[in-house]
């Protein structure tokens, strides 16, 4: 039989990456031969003084403890090759693989979550946690939230479903906790058997309606799982995974429709834990306009434009103060003048800025002629040219028996029914999305127009 280590940490707070252990306790099991070890660490920041309420573990009884690098090796070899037992093993788990990873060690256990296997043992408590444990079951407490005693719990708790459960129902639990991946403990195990494992779109909720994260994939449960594996190492999914309690998802026909709806749903839900996509209603576009006095340059929001008709525009930006910053590189990496393209005021016929560094061609003083300025200046926007909308009319893009709905460059909605597309024709048209458009960009060829058999 493998050899187990039941583990319990207490720690200076609840994320791997940035709090610190304060206290391990270790219970070596093989066979009927049983260890025991525990010790103070020092975690070389301070405890605040809920945790130290909390646990009883002060900053003075910490001060002349042993840091983790003192123990690291000790632990290691302790740890080494063991099944690792824990309750809410990811917590204990995502610590010590953390603190080993600090100082040079790749710490790599199989491990079982006590608060999983009373679920799947005793599946009708509706409690697990580990008070609810040393009351149904009798434990002996020697002491709570101090890492021994709380390990021996685990380990009391082991031998009484020795005692409870026939043998091989104990090793079938044991089999599939541990070969299936591990999720957090307040997720209900069976969600992994209902994701899918195509394209699509998934939504991570907490205590309410709202989701917390909207995330894409191919693969909507390998992207899923993902989160769950990476949590031990960064801070961002640790708080993530802590705060989940339901997974809804989205299928679709393909991976362009998977990043459209991602992008519609970021928008109009805006989930906390989302940033990149969120909406944005300051769109702007820099509009090239040609006078009688040459080439005249404007900032213009969107909701001003008719972004798929017109073919003056140059670029997609999130604020007029970006649009004005690329329009600054622009002129300094191509000597443009920056008076001549309106992010300077100077008199007539007086140098602008750059000029006097000689860094302008000169178009501010007469020195440079302005159809030779207009020329750069068209050169230096050509990379940023908006594309314009290449049907007189809605187009469509086919993913697997869905229809993805384009008009202007604005994503409709999806179709699966001639009916449902109809309906879509006949919906209000949305604001152009920056998000949607570059996504777009990247499927263009594969656009067809929609054409309507009573024209």
């Amino acid at each position: 039989m493998q050899p187990f280590a039941f583990v319990d940490l207490e720690t200076t707070g609840t994320t791997a990456s940035v709090d610190r252990i304060t206290e391990v306790g270790i219970i070596l099991v093989d066979g009927p031969n049983i260890q025991e070890w525990s010790s103070l660490i020092n975690p070389e920041t301070r405890i605040s003084a809920f945790i130290e309420r909390l646990t009883g573990i002060t900053n003075q009884m910490v001060a002349e403890a042993p840091t983790f690098a003192d123990v690291a090796q000790r632990v290691f070899q302790m740890l080494e090759g063991r099944l690792f037992v824990a309750h809410n093993a990811r917590f204990d788990y995502g610590f010590l693989k953390q603190s080993f990873k600090r100082q040079g060690y790749d710490f790599q256990a199989t491990t079982i979550c006590t608060v999983k296997l009373s679920r799947r043992l005793f599946p009708g408590h509706p409690k697990h946690n580990l008070d609810s444990l040393i009351e149904r079951h009798g434990l002996q407490v020697n002491g709570r939230h101090r890492a021994l005693a709380d390990a021996q719990l685990i380990h009391q708790f082991w031998q009484k479903i020795q005692q409870q459960i026939p043998p091989a129902k104990v090793a079938a639990a044991v089999k599939a906790l541990t070969g299936r991946p591990s999720i957090p403990t307040h997720l209900n195990e069976q969600i992994l058997d209902s994701l899918p494992q195509g394209p699509g779109v998934y939504l991570f909720y907490g205590e309410n309606e709202l989701p917390l994260y909207i995330g894409k994939s191919m693969n909507i449960r390998q992207r899923v799982l993902s989160h769950f594996t990476s949590d031990v190492s960064s801070a961002k999914e640790m708080s993530l995974s802590q705060q989940v309690r339901r997974i809804g998802y989205i299928e679709t026909g393909g991976e362009i429709g998977a990043l459209l709806k991602e992008a519609e749903l970021v928008k109009k839900l805006q989930p906390t834990h989302n940033r990149k996509l969120r909406r944005n209603n300051e769109l702007c576009s820099i509009l090239l306009k040609e006078t009688g006095a040459g080439l005249h340059i404007n900032v213009a929001y969107a909701r001003d434009l008719d972004f798929g008709r017109q073919s003056n525009l140059y670029g997609l930006f999130k604020s007029l103060r970006e649009a004005n910053k690329v329009l600054a590189d622009l002129a300094d990496g191509h000597e443009l003048c920056k008076a001549i393209i309106g992010l300077e005021k100077v008199k007539p016929g007086k140098p602008c800025f750059a000029r006097q560094l000689k860094r302008c061609r000169g178009g501010c003083v007469g020195e440079e002629p302005l159809v030779a300025h207009s020329m750069r200046l068209m050169a230096a926007l050509s990379s940023l040219r908006f594309n314009s909308w290449p049907f007189t009319g809605p187009a469509y893009l086919k993913e697997d028996g869905d229809l993805l709905v384009i008009d202007n460059w604005a994503y409709l909605g999806t179709a699966k029914t001639e009916d449902e597309l109809w309906q879509l024709l006949d919906s209000p048209r949305p604001q152009l999305d920056k998000d949607s458009y570059r996504i777009l960009q990247k499927a263009i060829k594969s656009l067809q127009p929609i054409i309507d058999p009573a024209k």
